[in-house]
């Protein structure tokens, strides 16, 4: 065998990186951190539909303020995470994250908790995460060599779609069992022993170059804007995960009012089609180091977003209606949901795996930063313009043309030099 021949080999079985005690503690840190966060979606829904009774406006407002820490400080966070360490940072946040949401068991008891008070709990949460996210993709390359990359990814893809999956009925249950105050300080503590894990990780970060006095962060912020769209192969990737996250946003604002609305299905079979889509993200997480290593980067990252085009395509072709029988509409709704998390979880270890690999640590936080703000601004904008092609056009039009920009985010990386791209380039680059 050649030695092309036999590093080809070696690479289609990447090597285990939950063996790394490093990665290990990462990865159940975030581990529990999602299972937190999921289990705690279901208490915080019960907060705002029943005990404060926010109107619409108000629900419209409280879910807008998850948001907008990413919109207003998307860019800056991330160029101070290239100044910071980024360990800490996790530590911190973790910890912080749990004395907020202690905060909620002490307002219901002395009933203060209202509007206001609920609004800036999830807000201070949202800058928390906001840190959070932004040191977490630039540290994982410390924590594990770069060609073990894209199946740490999958590693901790594969956990989120778990929690994604099993939390809201975990949650469900604690809540019959123990109420709306235990379950927010048993959220709390899991993210207590978040941190605490994540203080154990032993990890040595490059320090950061030393910066001109006359050089503040709005320089590193275009700095890192400029080189995210000025690079080779980051340039496509980001406007093609651009675009996907346009479609993105209108398919995920209309496919439950759609499926339960329009179609008129059981909320119990809704639930079905969702965990459906939880199984698909767990095997698309589970194949694709493999699929990375065969195909490389890019074509990785292609077929990922080709076979995303092929269900929502489905959807707005196919005569579905409300006299459409549940025995035809349960397995093709499941199957909808099943392809969507498979492709999402076939690319985004590679694409995260390559974006950590080939961006050198100096502007890891400032790239990641400039792509994720960049997705929420798309996301916000596009959730609006949904429900107005809804309104207009109607649910198969609409999600037809989220097809279409599906697709378009496919073409982008078909025409562009990201296409060869292998991760063993991006290795080489870093």
């Amino acid at each position: 065998m050649s030695n092309a021949a036999a590093g080809a080999a070696g690479a289609v079985r990447p090597a285990e990186v939950l063996r790394a005690p490093a990665f290990a503690l990462f990865w159940s840190a975030t581990t529990l951190r999602a299972f937190g966060t999921a289990i705690a979606g279901v208490a915080f829904q019960v907060l705002i539909v029943t005990v404060i009774g926010a109107t619409p406006m108000q629900i419209s407002v409280l879910s807008a303020l998850g948001v907008v820490p990413y919109l207003f400080l998307g860019l800056i966070i991330g160029a101070l995470m290239d100044r910071w360490r980024r360990q800490p940072t996790l530590v911190l946040t973790s910890l912080g994250r749990a004395l907020v949401l202690a905060a909620i068991p002490v307002l219901l008891l002395t009933g203060t908790l209202t509007f206001w008070s609920l609004a800036a709990v999830i807000l201070a949460l949202g800058v928390l995460s906001l840190f959070a996210d932004s040191a977490a993709q630039p540290l994982l390359p410390h924590l594990v060599p770069r060609r073990s990359l894209v199946m740490a990814n999958a590693r901790l893809g594969q956990s989120a779609t778990v929690a994604a999956t099993a939390g809201p009925a975990i949650g469900g249950l604690l809540l019959t069992l123990v109420g709306v105050p235990l379950l927010v300080l048993a959220e709390a503590f899991m993210l207590a022993v978040s941190g605490l894990l994540q203080s154990r990780i032993r990890v040595r970060e490059a320090r950061a170059e030393p910066r001109p006095i006359s050089r503040h962060l709005g320089h590193e912020i275009v700095e890192g804007v400029r080189y995210t769209y000025r690079h080779r192969t980051l340039r496509p990737l980001a406007l093609s995960v651009h675009t996907w996250f346009l479609a993105h946003s209108i398919v995920t604002t209309l496919f439950g009012v759609f499926v339960l609305r329009e179609l008129g299905v059981p909320e119990w079979a809704f639930g079905l089609i969702l965990a459906a889509g939880g199984v698909g993200g767990f095997l698309g997480a589970l194949v694709a180091p493999r699929i990375g290593a065969r195909l490389g980067a890019g074509r990785a990252i292609l077929l990922g977003r080709t076979v995303t085009v092929v269900p929502w395509l489905a959807v707005a072709v196919l005569p579905l209606t409300a006299a459409t029988s549940l025995a035809i509409l349960l397995p093709l709704l499941a199957a909808v949901q099943f392809l969507y998390a498979l492709s999402q979880g076939i690319e985004d270890a590679n694409e995260m795996g390559y974006r950590q690999a080939v961006a050198p640590d100096s502007l890891q936080g400032r790239m990641n930063s400039t792509i994720r703000t960049a997705n929420r601004v798309v996301f916000f904008f596009g959730a609006l313009l949904a429900g107005s092609l809804a309104t207009v056009f109607g649910f198969s039009v609409t999600i037809g043309a989220a097809a279409l920009i599906f697709a378009a985010a496919a073409l982008v990386i078909l025409f562009s030099p990201l296409r060869t791209a292998r991760h063993d380039d991006a290795h080489a680059m870093a």
